[in-house]
């Protein structure tokens, strides 16, 4: 339940940015800069007299959809990959999925981001295509264990007896019983891919100015953290609380769809 509300909170926010915000997130007020929080900026204001409450709620709204884009990609590219590596489980087949998943591993998440951007210049839509392909692997290296255990059982042989292929036989009887493990980890990769976003906003290759990031904010905020502390402390709580509210649900989640996990927890 901590974890809904949480989470609730980060996508109330998001959606509410679209059609009404305390504040222009993008009107400058120089005059007005620095200024603590008040009735007047809930959050207070930045260096450029920006609205920082305003600029966090667009905020929420950009790294849920680069987090949301991303674990989609994960998603549709990495669990095919895994279902058909799973039945054709010691081909070469098999091992070049495996192999080419292990090869994408051997790079940090965030080095590889840092790299795409990089070489193919900042801004969302390839902050987007980095996290994605990380997330990748992830999903192809659960769907094809979890689908491994699964072709011994007696409905998949029945299947295979009543003439059913390899591939219908994923699509029909093993991905359905795959889809909660499937959702739990997405939940988990959408509250990373959310750090990445900012990781990669705060380092410049994200999310361009002038639309608001979480992690650009923090990046504004460090050389005014000893002027300003409430432009760092309020992207960052958004940031914590956000991903401490992802988790939460996932690690909720996972307890439904697996009691056994929630008595063997230390």
């Amino acid at each position: 339940m901590a974890g809904i509300v949480l989470s609730s909170i980060f996508v109330v926010a998001a959606l509410l940015s679209f059609v009404w915000t305390p504040q222009d997130p993008l009107r400058l007020d120089i005059p007005g800069k620095l200024r603590t929080p008040s009735l007047a900026h809930w959050f207070g204001t930045d260096h450029f007299g920006r609205d920082m409450f305003s600029m966090i709620m667009v905020g929420a709204r950009v790294s849920m959809a680069v987090a949301f884009v991303a674990v989609g990609i994960g998603m549709l590219a990495g669990v095919p990959l895994g279902l058909y590596a799973a039945s054709r489980r010691g081909s070469l087949v098999d091992e070049f999925i495996m192999r080419g998943n292990d090869l994408i591993f051997a790079f940090p998440s965030l080095l590889l981001a840092i790299m795409i951007t990089a070489v193919f210049g900042p801004g969302a839509v390839n902050a987007i295509i980095a996290i994605g392909i990380f997330n990748i692997p992830v999903f192809a290296r659960l769907s094809r264990g979890a689908a491994l255990s699964l072709w011994t059982r007696d409905y998949v042989l029945a299947a295979r007896v009543a003439g059913k292929g390899r591939l219908r036989i994923s699509a029909e009887h093993i991905l359905p019983n795959i889809v909660n493990l499937l959702i739990v980890q997405g939940t988990i990769q959408f509250s990373l891919a959310i750090l990445a976003e900012a990781a990669l906003a705060y380092v410049g290759l994200g999310a361009q100015p002038p639309l608001p990031s979480w992690g650009r904010m923090l990046a504004d905020a460090q050389t005014l953290i000893s002027l300003a502390p409430h432009m760092a402390l309020f992207p960052g709580l958004a940031i914590v609380v956000t991903v401490l509210g992802l988790n939460l649900l996932g690690d909720g989640l996972r307890d439904l769809h697996d009691p056994r996990s929630r008595r063997t927890r230390p």
